[in-house]
């Protein structure tokens, strides 16, 4: 069975923890554990958030005084899927001696014409007061909003249409190598009408979206989407919280998960049962094993059909 797994954030960093080099890498070798049963009997392609990386990367670039100007957001991508691609790669490889292992920087098209680059939604970067944020709105041309602890940085968060390197993804696959892409979303580009041309944009593609595109155009069987929550929740945090075991695409989406948390994993699960017929599931990283072979998490499955 073909699966793509979409690792969250919390892979590299649990809630409360520091960004430190040691802090990450042993959560790193959790993952290798937690997957490295299923990689024995399936063909994976592991794709996974950027962790706490971006937001401090673009903070340092914007206080660098050698720098004219902050580095792009699309590079600032680029570096943490090389960063988070290369702990997953060796703690995959020790973890499956033998196995091919291969991290890919990938590049993510989107249009440019996205209603979502009018409406930045997408909090990156640090906290800020609201002076302080006002202050660099004026001088950086950003647009900023609140969060839960001051004012951030938003950004636009466009619908991914391909991955540029999807059939490079396929021939890794069909020579038997686990293969790490579409980190953090992918590097965001548009493509010139006329000439094909490249070009990267200050945006970020929501990684759960991306990874239901990508095993879309995989012909997968499977989208695994883990998370640091044994499965989806009704009421979630209040005491009425209820597990939700099993789910079609139109029950996922009445129950109107926020969008800063189960919101684009509900619907990136949903695309993918909508578009192949296939199945997802959205659980525990601990219990990746167990969710597969539907001992654990919520159960995404098409539609029954009536006669």
């Amino acid at each position: 069975m073909r699966i793509v797994v979409a690792l969250g954030g919390n892979a590299l960093l649990r809630r409360g923890e520091r960004p430190d080099a040691a802090v990450q890498q042993s959560n790193i070798d959790r993952v290798a554990i937690a997957l490295a049963a299923l990689a024995r009997e399936h063909e994976l392609v592991l794709t996974h958030g950027d962790g706490p990386r971006t937001g401090p990367l673009a903070a340092e670039s914007a206080a660098d005084p050698t720098l004219g100007a902050p580095c792009p957001l699309p590079l600032l991508g680029a570096r943490t899927q090389g960063m988070i691609g290369s702990l997953l790669a060796t703690a995959l490889h020790d973890a499956l001696p033998g196995r091919h292992v291969a991290a890919l920087v990938t590049h993510t098209l989107v249009r440019a014409d996205d209603p979502a680059f009018h409406r930045p939604t997408k909090f990156v970067g640090q906290v800020h007061s609201r002076d302080t944020a006002r202050a660099l709105a004026r001088e950086r041309g950003w647009h900023i909003a609140p969060d839960a602890a001051g004012w951030r940085r938003v950004v636009p968060s466009p619908s991914p249409e391909r991955i540029l390197e999807t059939d490079t993804v396929h021939e890794l696959l069909n020579g038997g190598t686990l293969v790490i892409c579409a980190g953090g979303g992918g590097v965001p580009v548009v493509e010139d009408r006329d000439t094909g041309a490249l070009t990267g944009v200050e945006a970020v593609v929501d990684k759960d979206l991306t990874a239901a595109s990508l095993a879309e155009d995989l012909k997968a069987d499977f989208l695994l989407i883990l998370t640091d929550v044994p499965c989806v929740y009704d009421d979630y945090g209040t005491p009425a919280q209820q597990p939700v075991l099993d789910a079609t695409p139109a029950e996922l989406r009445r129950k109107g998960f926020p969008d800063g948390s189960m919101g684009p994993k509900a619907e990136a699960a949903a695309r993918f049962v909508e578009r192949t017929g296939g199945l997802a599931a959205i659980g525990a990283l601990d219990a990746a094993y167990e969710i597969v072979h539907g001992r654990s998490g919520t159960l995404v499955r098409p539609e029954l059909a009536t006669g």
